[in-house]
């Protein structure tokens, strides 16, 4: 085991928040926007505009198509690897070449203390795209490419039913998860296809109604001494930072 464990509280960005309160302020009437008026020392700021509804365009989420795949140099290929998976957050190599990649959507019923909470919440939960389908997720799904030859052919989904996971490591036989609320350990031995039983609790993490950002990432030093958590903040500057 380790002979302890860091907790790094990160000053990261509620992203999200900040992109909705940003675009609130901001609109594109036409092609006759300045938009030299926006840089330098001196911008122009539009006054603020409170409104219940931010006055903004939601972009459409858009999937790759049958055949279609990312423009790469000469001599390079894309192929896929594995689909069908529901808000991929993070891709762990095992040592053994063993993918696994951790679907994870955040938690719910975070507290609502104004309208636009629910508002806010309902337009964020629309950049999963789908229109709000609700596929499985919260779990861990392992992907094996037996013959190395760049299609998975096993797929089976190691641990399910977790609290938004987000971070994973691996390391002499024991698996690692970040769950939003606490760091996990699991038995583990590489070539397993499934993980029964309870975790071990490492420790809690900040979670709770005021989430501190879900995302809980791990990493390994690199002799397996210390196992390192990022926790991030809420905000920079807004409430419950």
């Amino acid at each position: 085991m380790f002979d302890r464990i860091r907790i790094l509280r990160a000053g990261a960005l509620a992203g999200s928040c900040l992109v909705l309160a940003a675009l609130a302020g901001c609109s594109d009437d036409g092609n006759d926007f300045d938009i030299s008026s926006q840089i330098g020392a001196d911008p122009v700021l539009p006054e603020p505009a409170p409104a219940l509804v931010a006055d903004m365009k939601l972009a459409e989420v858009v999937g790759w198509k049958d055949g279609q795949a990312p423009s790469v140099p000469e001599g390079l290929t894309v192929s896929v690897y594995a689909k069908d998976l529901a808000n991929p957050r993070t891709v762990y190599t095992l040592p053994n070449g063993d993918v696994l990649v951790v679907q994870s959507r955040g938690p719910s019923g975070g507290p609502v203390s104004r309208p636009k909470d629910v508002i806010r919440g309902w337009i964020m939960s629309m950049a999963h795209g789908g229109g709000g389908e609700q596929k499985k997720s919260n779990l861990i799904t392992l992907l094996r490419d037996t013959d190395r030859d760049g299609t998975v052919d096993e797929r089976s989904d190691l641990l399910t039913d977790l609290a938004s996971p987000f971070g994973v490591a691996w390391y002499d036989g024991t698996l690692y998860v970040a769950a939003t609320d606490a760091i996990l350990a699991w038995p583990y031995e590489l070539g397993q296809t499934s993980i029964e039983g309870e975790p071990k609790v490492l420790t809690p993490l900040p979670g709770g109604p005021i989430n501190h950002h879900w995302t809980k990432d791990l990493v390994l030093s690199p002799h397996g001494r210390y196992l390192y958590a990022s926790v991030g903040s809420n905000s920079n500057i807004v409430e419950n930072g």
